[in-house]
């Protein structure tokens, strides 16, 4: 099993580059984003709670989130591994995955941090909203998630760095510049 951890500021690209990393590694991509979207769609409770904190910027508290990423795994083993998109964004999320992981014998194997121009970061959201419709894609929401991003997510770095699983990928060029960056980075660790 090989699981990353795809991580960036909103608007870095992850969600495209764990598509092309799903792609060639034949790993399970679980998108949080995506998986709150589906919640939100449905009107569960999970999403409803989820709804009223993303449209104001804010993250979703660490217990709701959790849940839903545990379930996911459940309903969807791999036998490869996974990427986790957007996950975690804490660094008590960071040590939840560790442990959910570590109760079915598997680890993080690596977390790319997809390094971005704060300036690109604004221009992305901006005109994604204007393209998909996302609520969340407005200048003040996209300010405040990334002041969010500063504050909260930031750490999660710091505990992957401290278990050398930490890697930086330049992501201020193509889509294909980065993927390649991706793939050396991946090759050396999963051999």
């Amino acid at each position: 099993m090989f699981n990353i951890v795809i991580f960036g500021a909103p608007g870095s690209g992850k969600g495209t580059q764990s598509d092309l990393i799903e792609s060639k590694y034949h790993l399970k991509h679980i998108s949080t984003g995506e998986l709150l979207r589906s919640e939100i769609e449905r009107d569960s409770e999970e999403g409803r709670i989820a709804n009223n904190l993303i449209s104001k910027g804010n993250l979703v508290p660490d217990d709701l989130i959790i849940g839903l990423l545990k379930k996911k795994i459940e309903s969807s083993p791999s036998r490869t591994g996974y990427i986790f998109d957007g996950f975690p964004r804490t660094v008590a999320q960071a040590e939840a995955l560790d442990k959910m992981l570590s109760e079915r014998g598997e680890k993080v194997n690596v977390l790319l941090d997809l390094e971005v121009n704060e300036k690109i970061l604004i221009e992305r959201l901006l005109n994604r909203g204007k393209t998909s419709g996302r609520s969340d894609d407005n200048l003040d929401t996209i300010k405040k998630r990334l002041q969010i991003y500063h504050e909260v997510t930031m750490p999660v770095m710091d505990y992957y760095k401290k278990t050398d699983r930490y890697r930086e990928v330049c992501n201020n060029t193509t889509v294909a510049g980065c993927f390649e960056h991706v793939v050396e980075i991946l090759d050396s660790i999963h051999r």
